[in-house]
């Protein structure tokens, strides 16, 4: 069932020209007492590259006709309440769902294996706003209780690519990442959590090779019984790219495709916008029936609903229960 979807145009703002290292918290909040090691998104080469790779996200959206007055008469909604805790924050689609959290002045908090990465994409943020730390969810040890400490909502990006290359080194492989880190994330999250999104892909009813590990993810996020809304994108399109050349994350092209398909039943087939798969994953965090549900979603020409929850709510509701 097709649905239309123009992701809204991520402002570029409160970033420092000149930002210095320092340590996140000069007071810890939302009782953080964390003894990991966790940094502000703050380095001296961090400022104007986060301007570009913003940039490149706002002018990689190329607007409909109307698209301008729903955002105009939207107002995206600061959700104080919230604190999301996201994996994967500086892969293609993880780096978009923070950019659009910081633009909803929303709360997040990221685990990275590298927090450097994070100050070269998102710059010098206030405190209360990004949380930043050091760790890696193939690591158990790494999952401790005081990460989770006033997370209400959880996004998982996590993960490699699909055939063997460059970044399976260093023991990346997908049994490794989709699979193995993906279990002890959800194992170690407190049933306190109001939902789990988790980007996982199409392709489930005949799985092989990464696929047969994200539907193992898939099948024990559901057996766990928290609260989950799994996306499962198609091949994913446009960037920004996940790259060891930064530059190439620069390279941001949505063309005509801005509009999207959902489904249901892992019957689609066919590419997804990274900036549609992460409006989706935020979406879904605050639409109730999406609960306990996977969507397929792909990239189609024409115009959507923006960061309009009540499209996003319809577009949701089209699908039939049993598809």
């Amino acid at each position: 069932m097709a649905s239309r979807l123009s992701p809204n145009p991520i402002p570029v703002e409160k970033f420092s020209k000149h930002p210095q290292q320092i340590p996140l918290f000069a007071f810890p909040p939302l009782g953080f007492r964390s003894k990991r090691a966790c940094f502000k998104t703050i380095s001296s080469f961090g400022g104007e590259l986060s301007k570009q790779v913003l940039r490149a996200v706002k002018e990689e959206v190329i607007e409909s006709p109307n698209s301008e007055s729903t955002y105009g008469s939207q107002t995206i909604p600061s959700s104080s309440n919230k604190l999301v805790l996201v994996l994967g924050g500086s892969g293609g689609v993880g780096q978009l769902v923070v950019a659009s959290l910081l633009n909803r002045n929303m709360k997040s908090r990221l685990l990275l294996r590298d927090p450097k990465k994070a100050t070269a994409l998102f710059g010098e943020q206030d405190e209360e706003t990004l949380q930043v730390c050091k760790g890696d969810t193939r690591n158990p040890k790494d999952l401790d209780p005081s990460l989770f400490e006033g997370v209400t909502h959880v996004i998982c990006c996590t993960g490699t690519t699909a055939f063997p290359s460059k970044r399976w080194d260093g023991d990346n492989s997908p049994e490794r990442v989709d699979w193995e880190g993906v279990r002890n994330l959800i194992s170690a999250l407190p049933q306190s959590v109001k939902r789990v999104v988790l980007v996982s892909s199409i392709g489930h009813y005949e799985p092989f090779g990464v696929l047969k590990y994200k539907k193992m993810a898939e099948d024990f996020l559901r057996n766990s019984g928290l609260p989950f809304t799994i996306i499962r994108p198609g091949r994913l399109t446009d960037g920004p790219y996940t790259s060891y050349d930064l530059n190439t994350l620069l390279k941001a092209t949505a063309g005509q495709r801005r509009a999207v398909l959902l489904g249901r039943g892992d019957k689609l087939v066919g590419e997804a916008s990274r900036l549609a798969v992460a409006e989706a994953c935020i979406q879904a965090l605050d639409i109730e029936f999406t609960e306990g549900k996977a969507y397929e979603i792909n990239s189609v020409e024409g115009e959507g609903p923006g960061s309009d929850q009540q499209k996003w709510r319809e577009l949701f509701k089209m699908l039939k229960p049993n598809d």
